[in-house]
Formats: C-alpha cells, sequence, structure tokens
C-alpha cells in the first residue's frame, strides 16, 4: 500500500471556520461514496489544485445555509454531472491536515444516472473500485477511516 500519513449532518456550517479552541481554520465538507454494481467511485484531483493526484470520494465544501446531504448533492451534480440519492449517512470524517481542520460527513449513495454519464469537472480522472483493488490508488489521507470500514460491507459481494 502506497499511503502517506501526512457524526451527524451539518446542518447550518459555514465552509470555513476558526473557534477559539483550535488553531487550525475548519473546512466543512461533504462527501458521495458512491457504490454501483459491488464498487465504489474513487476520483483524482486536477494537477494544480492542493493535493493535486490524489484519490477521493467526490464532494466539496458545504455552503452557508446548506446542509451537508444537500451539499453532497449537490457538489455530485456540478463536479460529476449525475444525479444522487442519499442511501444514509455513513461516517463522519474530523482529520487534521496541516493548513486546516477537515470535518466532512460522508454519505453511501446510489446513481440515479446511469455512471456511464459522468463528465468529470473538478478530476482528472474516475474508477470503479473493487474490494481488491481499493488500495491501489493513492487516497487522500483522510479517507483511511471511511476505507477501513468499507472493507466489511456486504454490497462488495
Amino acid at each position: 500500500m502506497n499511503q502517506t500519513a501526512d457524526n451527524h449532518k451539518n446542518h447550518e456550517a459555514e465552509h470555513v471556520h476558526t473557534s477559539p479552541s483550535q488553531e487550525l481554520p475548519t473546512v466543512c465538507a461533504a462527501a458521495a461514496i458512491i457504490v454501483h454494481q459491488g464498487r465504489v467511485l474513487a476520483a483524482r484531483r486536477f494537477t494544480g489544485k492542493r493535493y493535486d493526484g490524489w484519490w477521493e470520494f467526490p464532494g466539496g465544501k458545504i455552503e452557508p445555509g446548506e446542509t451537508a446531504a444537500d451539499c453532497c448533492v449537490r457538489e455530485i451534480k456540478e463536479e460529476l454531472g449525475i444525479d444522487v440519492a442519499i442511501d444514509r449517512l455513513y461516517d463522519t470524517v474530523d482529520y487534521p491536515y496541516p493548513a486546516f481542520r477537515l470535518h466532512m460527513p460522508c454519505f453511501l449513495c446510489t446513481p440515479l444516472s446511469p455512471v456511464e454519464d459522468i463528465v468529470l469537472s473538478e478530476h482528472d480522472d474516475c474508477r470503479w473500485l473493487s474490494l481488491d483493488d481499493l488500495y491501489e490508488v493513492k487516497w487522500l489521507p483522510a479517507a483511511f477511516k471511511v476505507l477501513k470500514q468499507l472493507e466489511s460491507e456486504p454490497f462488495w459481494r
């Protein structure tokens, strides 16, 4: 494996804020774990973006007044050009990157549009990964908590 060590919906979060108890700003985002035919979708970040070339579950920053679930649906439409249904909140990741702390609810989702219709706007590649090849891409560090939990899910079978 090539990894680098570098719980509920957030209903009314601003996308970035700082609290007195934290030194780092908090980025509030939502991610989609899109499951289709026993595989999950991973997307590679564009060259030139922070953490370019690393893989992630697609999603993005929560806008002020937006729920995490609404953000997830909106971001997938914007980033991939497809509609998804939220099945459930899977987990919430809280991860300290060097420049910010990430707070990210992750939702299990089902594509409502044909997956062949995916058009990438924020990524330069995407792959449908099976359990056997889940770790063959260079995941962002924040993804590992969710990846470990996904290993025991029944949808792989």
